[in-house]
């Protein structure tokens, strides 16, 4: 598909390597903006979570990092066609170098990071960096993230449900703890196939919930359709 229509904006993606998918949906409707005005996309890929979050708050900057080149450019293309294109930027380079280059902090820090360890595969295309820890594997990920983050920030991640305790514990040995958490799973008999957590500096008691997807029938349930409703058009 090479373009995602959404509500109040289009997603181009013929050349983006990771299309729109449900965990982003998820994650950048979840997040929990209220009262933010900074945000960093780490990885924005299309620009789809970036552009969510400009329609859900009122953040005066919203940046983002991509270090693949088409996917850096669709992204560009997509903010600049956006109601929201005097609060967007992204810039053509990794986590680590805006980590290196700013002593900003940012009051919300969104990823939907690469989820899997590097293949034994030895070329890489664009699909390959965004799937696979090469480039930006878990620990570099937070410890850049701690960088950029604002004393009373928070950053928000989607990662594999099997993962999930050991991503909690490396977060938490860097002083970030878990202040909101959703697991997502396919349909209620199912085990959760995703985690969607949200961290802070501050200790507090977590906020859990689950999200179930599907109904029997395959359908989408009330849940997933109350989560998504502002972005989705056919709900």
């Amino acid at each position: 598909m090479s373009q995602f229509q959404f509500k109040q904006f289009t997603i181009h993606q013929s050349r983006t390597p990771m299309k729109v998918g449900t965990d982003a949906m998820i994650l950048g409707a979840w997040t929990d903006v209220n009262h933010v005005d900074t945000i960093l996309d780490i990885g924005t890929g299309t620009g789809v979570l970036a552009l969510m979050l400009a329609q859900r708050c009122d953040a005066m900057t919203i940046d983002a990092v991509e270090i693949v080149a088409d996917a850096y450019e669709e992204a560009v293309e997509n903010f600049e066609n956006s109601p929201w294109s005097d609060r967007l930027f992204c810039y053509h380079a990794s986590v680590q170098e805006l980590a290196a280059a700013t002593d900003e902090g940012y009051d919300v820090i969104i990823c939907n990071p690469p989820y899997f360890p590097p293949s034994k595969i030895k070329s890489y295309n664009g699909r390959t960096l965004a799937r696979e820890t090469h480039l930006l594997n878990h620990l570099t990920l937070l410890k850049n993230t701690k960088k950029l983050l604002s004393p009373n920030g928070t950053c928000a991640f989607s990662i594999p449900f099997e993962i999930e305790s050991f991503f909690i514990e490396l977060a938490q040995n860097m002083g970030l703890y878990l202040q909101r958490r959703m697991r997502m799973r396919d349909k209620m008999e199912n085990e959760p196939v995703r985690s969607f957590l949200q961290f802070g500096f501050n200790k507090k008691e977590v906020a859990d919930n689950i999200l179930t997807l599907k109904e029997a029938d395959n359908s989408y349930t009330e849940q997933y359709k109350d989560l998504t409703k502002e972005f989705y058009i056919l709900f």
